[in-house]
């Protein structure tokens, strides 16, 4: 499938657990810092607290702007109006989300290796993430690690569909990225891990 979508150059995700503020808090900042897709990331917050949180979000987006998507959950994405989900390899199929969020809803999917992108070619989603890209500390459950060759295998393997490079990425390491064949660099700790100058942090990244 060929896809339309058009990805900004930084993707940030949000973690309640590194930054300390509300997902909702969260989004505010990073969009007074210029972003314009926003990832909501909650791997353990329980589940009605994770649904008012990131209702929460999704009108402070609004109010800016910003598209906002679900990480894993297509309920929760659902019910409070997100403009789509992001899938792992393990979540539920993209198809099966699609015939629930509709066909104007984002949707993403994470690879881990060329052969795992080539495949996610077929699948209803509109842009697919690679990754980790280098070492990341963000997560404990990574495949291997790719490096900016392995970026640039799968970019020639997917010709121009729309892809996110994630993992390890800085402000140092960003624009080689971008120019290995990265549409789009997912971010977390880079831009989160002082709560101070997360507007800052994302801005920097833009100009």
């Amino acid at each position: 499938m060929q896809s339309p979508f058009r990805l900004p150059r930084v993707y940030p995700l949000t973690d309640v657990r590194l930054s300390g503020l509300s997902h909702a808090e969260q989004v505010r900042l990073l969009s007074e810092g210029g972003a314009s897709l926003i990832q909501l990331r909650e791997k353990h917050m329980p589940a009605l607290e994770f649904y008012e949180q990131a209702k929460a979000a999704v009108e402070v987006a609004e109010r800016n702007s910003v598209k906002l998507i679900i990480n894993d959950r297509v309920d929760v994405a659902s019910a409070v109006g997100a403009h789509g989900v992001h899938l792992g390899q393990d979540d539920m199929p993209p198809e099966a989300a699609r015939r629930l969020l509709g066909a104007e809803a984002i949707i993403g999917y994470s690879t881990h290796t060329v052969e795992q992108a080539i495949a996610a070619l077929k699948l209803a989603v509109d842009y697919i993430a690679i990754g980790p890209i280098f070492r990341t500390s963000t997560k404990t459950d990574t495949s291997p690690v790719l490096g900016l060759d392995g970026l640039r295998a799968v970019r020639l393997a997917i010709a121009d569909f729309p892809l996110i490079a994630i993992g390890g990425i800085t402000h140092t390491n960003a624009a080689e990225v971008i120019e290995a064949g990265a549409d789009s660099v997912a971010l977390i700790s880079a831009l989160l891990s002082d709560p101070n100058k997360i507007s800052d942090a994302t801005r920097a990244l833009l100009l």
